[in-house]
């Protein structure tokens, strides 16, 4: 059935379009009983105001969206309700788009975000080459945060982790535990997180130890299949040059390389240790507990709503900000085992 019209309320109540208006917007300015009568015929009719068109016709929307790499992973599910408080404590709603790693897909998550004029995005890129999408939306005053990256420029707030410290605290943990042939399961690496982490690895294996050897297994994506394959690549090489230890770009590549490895009668940390990336909830709770860099997951979401929120109600006068924390290395059974 068709909603009522505002015009159908105005002629329904015996008052013009203006007095309806005031009535749904500025209620003290009309008289009490005209008010009423308005109001009267709003229920009588069914009438529900299209909050939507009038928010877009004032040039402020009251939907923010946040565009992830992965909506399965969990470390975006907790960047996410982190957002979604302060957004909603704002009077705003959050809604999420997935790019799945998959630049075509972001950049038309992108259009139809500024054709619906959102009142602000935050976004996760796939890759660094954004820069035109993001620079239309600025146009169009639509504020941008990028979240878990930093923006490398002063004209867009960011929010993110040292993810080169956090390479550097995985691969420093394992040297320390006695392996010296170690890899990195993680990508693609046009993902700026996948190569920050594994530079960080790198830098540390090279200041620390110049005869240890880091081997790189690349996987098209983020995930637990991701890591699974990255572990098969691993344990087709000899015993001999196979590496002894492996650093994930993230939790699901780790549960990954878990799974595989125990499936083929691998013990870990016996013969292969792990370590992860994120600190999900999983990581904890696996069939052996995975030691992982950790993120403050729900922190990030909730720093780069705040910062969105400033912008889109400072204006000019909004001084942006680059936000980067610290990541933690939690040591789990996975890789809590010295090699003599």
């Amino acid at each position: 059935m068709a909603t009522a019209s505002i015009k159908e309320v105005a002629r329904h109540a015996g008052v013009s379009l203006g007095t309806v208006s005031n009535v749904l917007n500025r209620p003290n300015t009309v008289a009490p009983a005209t008010r009423q009568r308005v109001l009267d015929a709003i229920a009588e009719l069914g009438y529900v105001r299209n909050d939507s068109a009038r928010q877009l016709r004032a040039g402020q929307s009251r939907t923010v969206a946040i565009v992830v790499l992965d909506v399965a992973n969990p470390f975006f599910t907790d960047v996410v309700h982190g957002a979604e408080q302060v957004i909603e404590e704002a009077g705003a709603m959050l809604i999420v788009c997935n790019s799945g790693e998959d630049s075509a897909r972001e950049r038309r998550h992108l259009e139809l975000l500024e054709e619906q004029r959102v009142r602000g995005v935050l976004i996760t890129p796939v890759a660094h080459g954004l820069q035109p999408n993001l620079e239309r939306l600025h146009s169009r005053g639509i504020p941008v945060v990028l979240v878990d990256r930093g923006s490398g420029q002063a004209s867009r707030c960011s929010v993110a982790v040292d993810d080169l410290l956090g390479g550097r605290l995985a691969m420093e943990h394992l040297l320390d535990q006695g392996h010296r042939r170690i890899a990195y399961a993680g990508g693609p690496f046009s993902i700026p997180q996948v190569a920050d982490r594994h530079a960080g690895a790198a830098a540390a294996l090279s200041e620390r130890d110049g005869d240890a050897e880091l081997r790189v297994a690349t996987t098209s994506s983020l995930t637990v299949g991701g890591g699974r394959r990255a572990a098969e690549e691993l344990l087709a090489l000899p015993a001999g040059p196979r590496p002894t230890a492996v650093i994930c770009a993230n939790d699901l590549i780790a549960l990954g390389v878990l799974q595989q490895l125990t499936e083929r009668g691998l013990r870990v940390p016996d013969d292969v240790a792990i370590v992860g990336y994120d600190d999900i909830e999983f990581a904890g709770a696996a069939a052996v507990p995975l030691s992982s860099v950790r993120q403050p997951r729900e922190q990030l979401g909730r720093t780069a709503a705040l910062l969105l929120l400033e912008e889109a109600e400072g204006g000019l006068a909004h001084r942006h900000r680059h936000v980067v924390f610290q990541p933690e290395l939690v040591v789990r059974r996975s890789s809590d085992h010295r090699r003599d």
